[in-house]
């Protein structure tokens, strides 16, 4: 093959092109995404030769930061914060169990040493976060359960990853220390979490504070603070993967403006980073070298699936009560393999061990076995042990409001919760601040325009229009849980006073000057989709009705 800028290109179009095509078809085939992706790079390999295990480490550990911050965007803290020890356990000692039985078996199937056994089984030890996060993205499993696996999945990377490369480091220098190694890992997990912690912190009041000329720069801005942190971190000896993933909870949680756009330009992000992945995983494996290790590999692949990965789970589970033996079960059948596998399976090709090829071409039958197998029959078996009600459809409504211009006023999302006072107020009972716009209301699977005499229910979620000033106080007043009077800050009115449309109006003459012919407004609307999607803070400005807005099909 010619490598012209115009072949690669074109070649880097249809690939991604194909991988989209994949993605939308995969489910409604059976077959899981990552199986039609490295089927792909299968058939590439007949045309061009590729075996360059250094550029597919780089890119692998970029995709693995844009995957673990995108599920990390989009993990509530309210699901998992109940789950979380549990989660740790699996990330820990479960990876550890299943490390450890996996790779005595390999030693003795794949004739490797003690040392290179336990690499094998570091690197096939954990779950994957895209394998993950794609399967279970719609499928309404368990609260509890679905958030156990996503938070496992988030985490126990790191921990594949320092056993891998402590594995590593005995092979090639057999005199280090392991009390060393173990010190090493307390300072890497304990210090990923706090980095994390503090570069959540910090994102969040960077991209709200920063107020760039343009609403498509800061989707940019979040992706560069993931992967500085990730750099900064590991730069300091610490997990960089799981100070990522702890950041990226940080954010998606925060009071973040312009969130929706964050999040739908990181999800495309890291799928495109999976197409990439999966189809390089098949450029490296070499049909011809498969007969030779096939038996071998689905031996292993099936005491992973079968004996390894039931093995750390129930370990791992036993010190508590908080799932039934059918919940362990679905938990130990969801440890898919995928992204994480495939770049730990070139630190040994890096490093030039002995027996990296084997390793590597294993871990190929590892991941087509786990996606073939455990992807293909989640649902059924979830709907089998009754742990799932119908699939999670599409976003109903989701708003998109994008200042071209900068503006001093913005869309905040407020979700009411049962306790908060106003539930059963109209909206003219409610005295809001100066200058500030109840514009929107979203309630089960209607988006409503509201009025005065509008009903705010518990579980709605507000479209409030004010300045950013306001934002804290927004969320703090709509969610009060007793009488404001008692407090003095009254916002329930008793006596007559200025009604919605004073309080529109007053909005309106505000932002004309300031905001006039600068500012998109978009609906989107996916058909037949129950559930509500997410509003998202986002700069606004006030426009009358006729401003120029676009109505759009979620495919």
């Amino acid at each position: 093959m010619d490598f012209s800028i115009e072949n690669v290109s074109f070649l880097l179009a249809l690939l991604l092109l194909i991988g989209v095509l994949f993605a939308k078809f995969s489910s409604s085939l059976g077959v899981p995404s990552l199986v039609l992706f490295i089927a792909v790079g299968m058939i590439l390999n007949s045309y061009f030769f590729f075996d360059n295990a250094h550029i597919t480490q780089f890119i692998g550990t970029i995709a693995l930061i844009i995957i673990l911050f995108e599920g990390g965007l989009q993990t509530k803290w309210s699901d998992i914060k109940s789950v979380y020890k549990p989660a740790l356990s699996l990330a820990t000692i479960g990876v550890v169990v299943t490390t450890l039985s996996i790779g005595v078996a390999a030693k003795y199937i794949l004739d490797l040493t003690w040392l290179e056994g336990m690499l094998f089984g570091a690197i096939v030890g954990s779950t994957d976060a895209a394998a993950v996060f794609s399967v279970l993205g719609n499928k309404n499993i368990k609260p509890k359960i679905s958030a156990t696996l996503e938070a496992e999945s988030g985490s126990n990377d790191p921990m594949a990853i320092f056993l891998t490369v402590a594995f590593l480091q005995l092979l090639q220098f057999p005199d280090s220390n392991p009390i060393n190694l173990i010190l090493n890992f307390f300072w890497q997990m304990g210090m990923g979490a706090v980095f994390g912690i503090l570069f959540g912190l910090a994102s969040v009041w960077i991209i709200n504070r920063i107020n760039l000329d343009s609403s498509g720069l800061y989707p940019v801005l979040s992706v560069s603070l993931a992967i500085l942190t990730y750099s900064l971190t590991t730069i300091a000896g610490a997990s960089g993967l799981l100070a990522v993933y702890v950041m990226a909870i940080l954010v998606g949680n925060g009071e973040l403006t312009y969130r929706q756009s964050i999040i739908r330009f990181n999800e495309g992000f890291a799928w495109m980073f999976q197409i990439v992945m999966f189809i390089l995983l098949g450029l490296l494996v070499f049909p011809q070298h498969l007969p030779g290790i096939a038996l071998q590999g689905i031996i292993l692949s099936v005491l992973l699936i079968f004996v390894a990965r039931p093995l750390g789970v129930y370990i791992s589970l036993a010190f508590g009560k908080s799932f039934n033996m059918k919940e362990k079960f679905f938990i130990s059948w969801s440890g898919l393999k995928g992204a994480v596998p495939i770049v730990l399976a070139t630190f040994p090709m890096v490093a030039g061990i002995e027996n990296s090829e084997i390793i590597f071409n294993v871990v190929f039958f590892v991941v087509l076995l786990s996606a073939l197998v455990q992807g293909a029959t989640i649902t059924p078996l979830a709907n089998y042990l009754k742990l799932a009600g119908k699939d999670r459809p599409p976003l109903a409504h989701t708003i998109e409001l994008v200042s071209i211009g900068k503006t001093n006023n913005e869309m905040i999302e407020v979700h009411i919760n049962d306790e908060a006072f106003i539930t059963g107020k109209a909206i003219k009972e409610i005295e809001l601040p100066e200058k500030t716009l109840i514009s929107a209301v979203i309630r089960e699977n209607d988006l409503i325009t509201p009025t005065g005499d509008t009903i705010i229910k518990a579980d709605d979620t507000l479209y409030v229009l004010a300045s950013k000033s306001q934002r804290k106080h927004i969320h703090q007043l709509l969610n009060a849980k007793k009488d404001p009077e008692e407090t003095g800050e009254g916002f329930v009115k008793k006596d007559e006073s200025p009604g919605l449309a004073e309080q529109s109006d007053g909005i309106k003459e505000d932002c004309q000057d300031e905001c006039s012919g600068s500012s998109e407004a978009g609906i989107e609307s996916t058909e037949d989709s129950p559930e509500l999607g997410e509003v998202h803070e986002n700069p606004l400005h006030s426009e009358p009705e006729s401003n120029s807005s676009s109505t759009k099909k979620d495919l």
